[in-house]
């Protein structure tokens, strides 16, 4: 399976799905940026449990599908700023410079984490706090024109507000006289 076939598998199929159902473009804008914000947490592995907590806490203002997709997306990314945010915290604080070298991982992944690597997981913890409100409104008011664009490309047609949609039984009862 090549990247492209991936990434039209991935990415591509989901986000059509999600447009195809009818989702606001601010809705959909805010929940990308804020998957996107929580996906580059700089502590691999939890990002899931982060997005699953916003769900849960902001239940109708977030579109879930929306923002686990965002997440999922930004996995790469997350890795490629756990260094700058942890020279953010450390500029804040004014701590030390934190060497990363290969015996200060093993010892994080051994379990024999010394004061000086909790030190450095707290200063990019810091450093995300602090970037991630400019991350979310940045990506926020980028992502609303490109979903409005989007939902009007590829959404469904809108239905009248006299009509709503058919219910299950509607469905069903003309299933069933389209057979007889």
């Amino acid at each position: 399976m090549g990247l492209s076939t991936w990434f039209q598998n991935q990415v591509i199929d989901p986000l059509l799905l999600i447009l195809r159902r009818g989702a606001e473009p601010t809705q959909l804008a805010f929940s990308t940026a804020f998957g996107i914000t929580l996906g580059i947490f700089p502590i691999c592995g939890v990002t899931v449990f982060l997005c699953g907590v916003a769900i849960a806490l902001l239940k109708s203002s977030c579109h879930a599908p929306t923002l686990m997709l965002a997440n999922f997306i930004a996995t790469p990314i997350e890795l490629s700023l756990i260094v700058p945010f942890l020279r953010l915290g450390e500029v804040i604080t004014g701590g030390p410079h934190f060497r990363l070298t290969s015996d200060a991982l093993k010892k994080v992944l051994t379990g024999q984490a010394s004061h000086e690597v909790l030190s450095s997981i707290a200063h990019a913890l810091l450093g995300w706090l602090v970037a991630a409100p400019f991350i979310l409104g940045t990506l926020y008011i980028v992502f609303i024109p490109c979903f409005k664009i989007l939902v009007r490309k590829f959404g469904s047609s809108p239905l009248s507000p006299k009509i709503g949609l058919p219910s299950l039984e509607t469905k069903l009862k003309n299933v069933l006289l389209e057979g007889s």
